[in-house]
């Protein structure tokens, strides 16, 4: 039976990383503390234990398509595109229970054009970074979610999406993907960032398989 208590019914913990679960950011090194800091609206999170990581749980999508109504009805047009990623948005994967959402508005630097609606809605901004896509994250509890925002025709976008879709095709990379993730959420980390910045190895292999031609699969016990 899958642990899904911290989603599906109380609040799940503040996880303190600036990027979905699944990725941390292929174009820089993983982040210190201080920087850490200088991106977070408030005060970053610590882990206070290990990360929690819980089984596949098949209400993750009709919670994305929940939150995703929510989302549509306070931003409207405004929404040029809405989409469940992470490692919730891959049947049969071990994920920490929060739903990842990736939304596209015309200017995600244009913080008045949208931030205002979706905190009426719910939302919380938490992470702000002008530096890298002008990215946003907002938080959301009960569910426990996740709304990265970024301007269209970024890359980064393209990239949450080619790795949700590998692993939801390809099931030796699904597999490694998991291992790695159980290995590390033993360790002790800081924060979660800590965490999702040791996965960018992995991560980056299952990308360069994903954007290779011949679609190479991996060794399964790689």
């Amino acid at each position: 039976m899958p642990e899904i208590g911290s989603v599906a019914g109380g609040s799940p913990n503040e996880t303190g990383t600036t990027m979905s679960e699944s990725l941390a950011p292929a174009d820089r090194a993983p982040m210190t503390e201080e920087e850490l800091r200088a991106v977070t609206v408030g005060e970053p999170t610590r882990l206070s234990g290990p990360v929690e990581l819980v089984d596949y749980d098949p209400a993750w999508p009709q919670l994305f398509a929940r939150e995703a109504e929510r989302v549509r009805a306070a931003l409207g047009n405004r929404v040029l595109l809405l989409e469940h990623v992470g490692s919730t948005s891959v049947p049969g994967l071990t994920a920490k229970p929060w739903i990842d959402m990736v939304l596209v508005v015309a200017d995600s630097a244009d913080e008045p054009a949208y931030v205002p609606a979706l905190e009426a809605a719910g939302y919380v901004l938490r992470i702000r970074e002008p530096d890298w896509y002008e990215h946003r994250m907002f938080r959301r509890l009960d569910p426990g979610v996740h709304l990265h925002v970024f301007s269209p025709d970024c890359s980064e976008v393209e990239r949450l999406l080619l790795f949700r879709d590998r692993l939801r095709s390809n099931e030796p990379d699904r597999r490694l993907y998991e291992r790695t993730k159980r290995e590390l959420a033993r360790r002790e980390w800081a924060y979660a960032q800590n965490y999702a910045d040791a996965k960018a190895a992995v991560v980056e292999e299952i990308i360069a398989r994903a954007r290779r031609v011949d679609g190479s699969e991996p060794n399964e016990d790689g």
